[in-house]
């Protein structure tokens, strides 16, 4: 059974500066000569796209439901047998969500490295430390990080208003060169992070100060039995949109389709690329084309390539971006509407509110059921009539549509494609779903 060090770094709420400490440890312990291998929880596309700038490394999702209790397991084994650190980005609160950070933590193992915002805030900081500590007596705290503290002086307080039981790991000042921006969708992409390796540097070089830049107790992470994929995808071509615009991708979905035997290669819509000739199915990930929507129009040569992709008859799999990538126009937040592919029948509109997020779960009536989620600023209208509707896990209004058009599978869904490899590579092979 594979043993790694390992820390599940969590806060009482967003904003409190996970994804700047997860960066900022990982760095700082690969300048150490560790091996670092980085997670995020929950369902998340942007974090990622930072915490692996910093760790060198794929970052994988973890989620009890999303990603499943066994595959969870596997990855946590194979990251343990290949490093030397193991650390976990939480979501949200440490309690929040069902399952919650917490509960991942306590089905693995994991000491959890409490991340508090200071703001604003003296002796309460114990009080918040305390509550964390001791919610849940079956998760155990490592200790807490004041993050975003005014001086020496207010570290100082913080710390004295901790009960002695509860660990200090340290602060971090508050500091405009460190804080990550932030936009509808949460974080900004890495890629448009003004001095993003200067800022993950400056919070390495602050936690070198603190107890973190020690290596945790290890965790032992025993795997389940390996699971044997079929070669569903045996001698199929698939190009993946994979630029500014269209980079909402699982890093797990790509492994899964290269398991299943497909060769997997990518283009970019931003830069004008054609969709390779020889690919057999396309797919469209979300991401932010509303903002890139001007360029995309203009980009006559890849908008060509795909239209003749999609009267060929091959298959096209579109989620939530890509999806209005194909639909007859898109308006974005300040009322400018653009012409996009015109392959959908349909228009979709930018909000200034969120108009879906969530958990849900796809019930193939062939394949049985995939899990993913949605999280869109965006509506759209259609006469298009949807194969079928996603769920949510614990009730409440319908989930997101799925339509079929030709060869055309949509959906603002964004499936977690291992939990049911039979469905994906239906969905690439272009057969009833």
């Amino acid at each position: 059974m594979p043993a790694c060090p390992a820390l599940l770094i969590a806060g009482p709420a967003s904003g409190q500066g996970k994804t700047t400490v997860t960066a900022g440890l990982a760095q700082l312990h690969r300048r150490l000569g560790r091996r670092v291998r980085v997670f995020k929880t929950g369902p998340d596309f942007l974090d990622p796209m930072i915490l692996e700038r910093a760790s060198g490394m794929p970052v994988q999702s973890l989620d009890l439901w999303m990603v499943g209790d066994d595959l969870c397991r596997r990855l946590l084994a194979e990251a343990a047998d290949d490093a030397d650190l193991i650390l976990i980005e939480g979501v949200m609160g440490l309690f929040d969500g069902t399952p919650s950070s917490a509960d991942l933590a306590v089905a693995f193992g994991v000491p959890v490295a409490a991340v508090i915002s200071a703001k604003a805030m003296a002796q309460t900081f114990g009080a918040v430390a305390f509550g964390l500590a001791h919610y849940r007596s079956d998760v155990s705290v490592y200790g807490v990080l004041a993050n975003h503290t005014g001086s020496a002086r207010h570290a100082q307080m913080l710390q004295e208003s901790l009960p002695s039981d509860v660990r200090w790991l340290g602060h971090l000042p508050r500091s405009e060169r460190i804080a990550l921006p932030e936009r509808h969708l949460g974080l900004h992409q890495a890629s448009e992070i003004d001095r993003l390796a200067e800022r993950i540097a400056l919070t390495a070089d602050a936690l070198a100060d603190t107890a973190l830049a020690d290596l945790p107790p290890p965790v032992s992470f025993e795997a389940p039995p390996a699971r044997v994929l079929p070669p569903l995808l045996a001698g199929r071509h698939i190009a993946i949109a994979r630029d500014a615009a269209f980079s909402f991708v699982y890093p797990a979905n790509v492994d899964l389709l290269q398991a299943l035997g497909a060769r997997v290669s990518f283009f970019s819509p931003l830069a004008d690329e054609p969709v390779p000739s020889a690919a057999d199915a396309l797919f469209l990930p979300g991401g932010y084309p509303e903002l890139h929507a001007a360029t995309l129009a203009a980009n006559t040569a890849c908008a060509a390539a795909i239209r003749s992709h999609a009267h060929s008859g091959k298959p096209i799999v579109a989620e939530c971006g890509g999806m209005l990538y194909l639909l007859e126009s898109l308006t974005d937040s300040e009322g400018v509407r653009t012409p996009m592919l015109g392959l959908l029948q349909g228009h979709a509109a930018m909000h200034e509110r969120l108009c879906a997020l969530g958990m849900q779960m796809l019930n193939s009536t062939q394949h049985g059921t995939m899990t993913g989620h949605a999280f869109h600023y965006s509506s759209m209208t259609t006469e298009m009539h949807p194969v079928c509707r996603a769920t949510r896990p614990q009730g409440g209004p319908p989930g997101e549509p799925v339509f079929r058009s030709g060869a055309i599978t949509a959906s603002y869904m964004h499936g977690y494609w291992p939990s049911n490899p039979a469905l994906a590579a239906a969905l690439f092979v272009g057969t009833a779903i």
